[in-house]
């Protein structure tokens, strides 16, 4: 027997939507379940009768013959449990606007992912980048069967791997080694001193700057940290959910705070429950603004997560501390920033 329940929901900006829950229960057993969102109570009322009529009249067994990629996509776009990062839901939407969006599941072969990642090339986008198109299509694909019951694998995606390595379609990031020079930092920190004294302007930019590089933190954890978090007597602060490929949550890791990166969060005020309350966005726009206005060339602001780290290896600390301070597991990034500052050290050893 199949129903369907209604539950309203508030997103971050306080704009309500609403998710239909579609069950099918066999001898008192769920054994099918599915969900929609929409933005009208309205709407996702007449959707739930409709879908239930439909799963009554021709069973809830899908074999996704008739599936799209991008109603695929967009199912899985629509899932509130399923949580996507910002990059992922950008690529998966534009997925739904291309070509192969509108191929059957069951249908895609390896020769249309080839053509889909040719014309992207042919836009001038980069092989690491439609290297996100390839991995997000095969997510989508080996999360069909076990969420929606539909018959297809990630196979044609496996398949196509060979060629699109052979044609230089995708490829792996460059390893960026941009470091800014003193000169930089100084045009940087002088123009985000103007900024910050604007009169609209509440977000504290040079701080944040020299909070980033120090802590060698990425601006969505400067911009996270808690007062609560704060460890008074060992100087340092928990930085929770810390980035880590193998595991996205709960990785929560305790950071000293060193040089004067202690006397930066101490003159922040406290009147919320956050050290630096605002939006990284907004952060990162005022480091471009600044960054192109003087003419500063292919730096990022995560660029700055590097120079703290060599900062840090520069005076003296060893690999292994630097990741206490960094937060990585691997460590061969560090060991590959040292190698880079010491190219010589086995050579002094020796004299």
């Amino acid at each position: 027997m199949a129903s369907f329940s209604v539950r309203k929901r508030l997103k971050k900006d306080g704009t309500p939507k609403y998710q239909v829950f579609i069950r099918v229960k066999e001898s008192g057993k769920v054994v099918y379940t599915e969900s929609r969102t929409f933005s009208k109570d309205k709407t996702a009322q007449a959707w739930g009768k409709k879908r239930v009529v439909e799963i009554e009249e021709k069973g809830y067994r899908e074999t996704g013959d008739k599936v799209s990629l991008r109603e695929l996509i967009q199912k899985l776009l629509d899932d509130d449990h399923i949580q996507l990062g910002r990059t992922k839901r950008k690529v998966l939407e534009m997925l739904c606007d291309c070509d192969i969006g509108a191929i059957k599941i069951t249908e895609i072969q390896p020769h249309h992912i080839i053509d889909h990642c040719k014309a992207r090339k042919e836009t001038g986008t980069l092989p690491q980048t439609i290297n996100h198109d390839v991995s997000y299509l095969r997510w989508s694909l080996k999360a069909a069967k076990p969420q929606f019951g539909y018959d297809v694998t990630d196979q044609c995606v496996v398949d196509s791997y060979a060629s699109l390595h052979d044609l230089k379609l995708i490829g792996k990031s460059a390893r960026r080694t941009r470091r800014p020079t003193s000169v930089e930092l100084e045009k940087l920190k002088a123009a985000l001193k103007v900024r910050e004294q604007h009169r609209v302007t509440t977000i504290p930019y040079l701080d944040i700057l020299n909070f980033s590089i120090l802590t060698c933190m990425r601006i969505g954890e400067v911009c996270s940290v808690r007062w609560e978090d704060v460890d008074e007597a060992q100087k340092a602060v928990m930085v929770r959910n810390r980035k880590d490929p193998r595991k996205k949550a709960g990785n929560h890791m305790l950071v000293p705070l060193l040089g004067g990166s202690w006397e930066i969060l101490q003159k922040q005020p406290k009147d919320n429950e956050l050290i630096f309350p605002h939006n990284p966005r907004s952060v990162t726009a005022g480091f471009q603004r600044v960054r192109n206005a003087n003419g500063i060339e292919d730096l990022r602001y995560h660029d700055l997560r590097r120079e703290g780290a060599s900062r840090l290896f520069e005076l003296g600390y060893q690999i292994d501390e630097v990741a206490q301070v960094t937060g990585h597991r691997n460590i061969n990034t560090l060991w590959q920033i040292y190698t880079e500052l010491f190219p010589n050290r086995l050579h002094d050893k020796t004299q």
